[in-house]
């Protein structure tokens, strides 16, 4: 029973009712100072209503069918500022993913020691997208027809994660 939980419990009800596509935002994430904070004021909220969607989406039989993807729209430096925050870094970040066809307690990929660049199975933001989609059902190397008759890749490039995928 917080903020969190009630979005995501929201979405859950979006989704049975037969809405395919939920977003959810949840706070500002974007700590350029005193991230200690901000993020203990955040964090521990998200971490129960995310645990709990994922439980609740199990418990109803949901979960296998619903892809649930938590990401942000860049990763973070490795070194805290000069105003005790973290800037804007492309180079890493994390996404999780869960039901929808993912495989259960799979960790795939990592960074360097300082989570700095990425060290094993880099993943760029085509593959996510393209694998992403394969589980939606949508295929990714088709091409849309914008006004004026221009093609337009869904994705440019990338790979479809299957190590991922069950």
């Amino acid at each position: 029973r917080n903020t969190a939980g009630q979005r995501f419990l929201l979405a859950r009800r979006v989704v049975e009712a037969g809405v395919r596509m939920v977003s959810v935002t949840y706070g500002g994430w974007d700590h350029h100072s005193n991230i200690k904070s901000a993020f203990d004021g955040q964090a521990p909220n998200f971490d129960v209503a995310f645990s709990r969607l994922i439980k609740d989406l199990e418990d109803r039989g949901m979960l296998d069918r619903t892809l649930v993807m938590v990401s942000s729209e860049s990763g973070r430096t490795p070194k805290i500022n000069g105003t005790n925050g973290r800037d804007h870094w492309p180079r890493v970040f994390s996404v999780a993913l869960a039901g929808g066809g993912i495989k259960r307690g799979h960790v795939y990929g990592s960074s360097d020691a300082l989570g700095g660049e990425p060290d094993t199975n880099p993943v760029g933001p085509e593959d996510l997208a393209k694998t992403m989609y394969r589980l939606i059902g949508i295929n990714a190397e088709k091409r849309i027809v914008a006004d004026g008759v221009r093609p337009i890749d869904i994705v440019n490039g990338g790979r479809i994660l299957n190590e991922v995928i069950a």
